[in-house]
């Protein structure tokens, strides 16, 4: 059996399915050689009241995706300033380096999985030690029409990977100049005392190299006096959600107290909603302002009582 063959089928990347060598090296082939038949579009809703487009893979792709990214991409070093997209990481930690700073510049990259293309993936994957051939059909399994689709299992990763070389880099003249930066996906944050058009300048060459642009319409320069807020997480003195959402928060466990879940859902106009469903997603969003400030003692007390809420609701459907 050739390198290729003992390689491919070492990857597991069918999740042993009970098939012959031959038959999965055989799938293997055919699912790499037809990637495009594999995707189903989504159409989201954007909050500018635009729209994006989702490749989401069907059961089978999906699959070899995920062993890609376990098998492969996992073992890969990523930039300490790239935030997204890495095990344990938020948009807290993307927001945190970037506390109590006396201005932040807020960048975005134009366009940024349709610009990642099939040589750049190539690229990551040929930093391993797996056969040319081998290479080749990883990237073929990762890309959509020669370029990087935003919804596979594997694109998030090798995103980070592609950019590495452009956060080290813009890392480094950062540091040297006492600037903060971090990236989450395609949103740049640099903080501190700088021209923000030298950093643009910078941003915007370091970026043509890897053969991005930076999308003007989405550059924000905010003052110490105004709100700073990066990804979404207000930055001015602690970590916090805006008062505008806290205070929605706090409105809806309110109204639940003081209603019942039922009765609020009814005259908020969602009188069709599942209480359990609204109150399961209150949760999380009490959770996540704990995550960002654990301190809030209210909204602790607000999460215990929502807690309570979904128990007494839960309770009768499991009997």
């Amino acid at each position: 059996m050739d390198a290729t063959r003992v390689c491919l089928l070492a990857l597991d990347l069918f999740s042993s399915p009970g098939w012959s060598a031959n038959e999965e090296i055989r799938r293997l082939y055919a699912l790499s050689n037809s990637t495009a038949k594999h995707y189903r579009p989504i159409i989201l809703s954007k909050r500018d009241g635009g729209e994006r487009q989702i490749l989401a893979p069907d059961y089978l792709l999906k699959t070899v995706q995920r062993n890609i990214l376990k098998n492969v991409l996992a073992q890969f070093p990523v930039s300490p300033y790239a935030t997204a997209y890495r095990p344990g990481s938020t948009v807290a930690h993307n927001a945190r380096p970037h506390l109590s700073q006396p201005q932040i510049l807020k960048l975005d990259i134009e366009g940024f999985f349709d610009n990642i293309s099939w040589l750049q993936v190539w690229r990551v994957f040929r930093q391993t030690t797996l056969p040319n051939a081998v290479v080749t059909m990883l990237t073929h399994l990762c890309c959509y029409r020669d370029a990087l689709p935003q919804g596979a299992a594997t694109s998030p990763a090798i995103s980070n990977l592609v950019m590495q070389s452009f956060d080290e880099r813009m890392g480094r003249w950062c540091q040297e100049r006492h600037i903060a930066y971090t990236r989450y996906c395609d949103d740049m944050t640099f903080s501190g005392e700088f021209s923000a058009r030298l950093v643009r300048i910078k941003v915007a060459a370091l970026l043509a190299e890897s053969g991005f642009r930076l999308n003007k319409r989405k550059t924000v320069q905010i003052p110490a006096h105004k709100q700073q807020t990066v990804t979404g997480i207000v930055v001015n003195e602690k970590l916090q959600l805006s008062r505008e959402q806290r205070r929605l928060l706090r409105q809806e466990v309110h109204f639940c107290r003081k209603f019942g879940v039922v009765s609020h859902l009814s005259r908020s106009g969602h009188p069709t909603e599942s209480a359990l469903r609204y109150l399961q997603r209150l949760q999380g969003k009490i959770a996540w302002l704990l995550q960002i400030n654990p301190d809030d003692c209210a909204f602790r007390q607000a999460l215990r009582d929502v807690q309570q809420m979904i128990r007494q609701i839960a309770l009768p459907e499991t009997r």
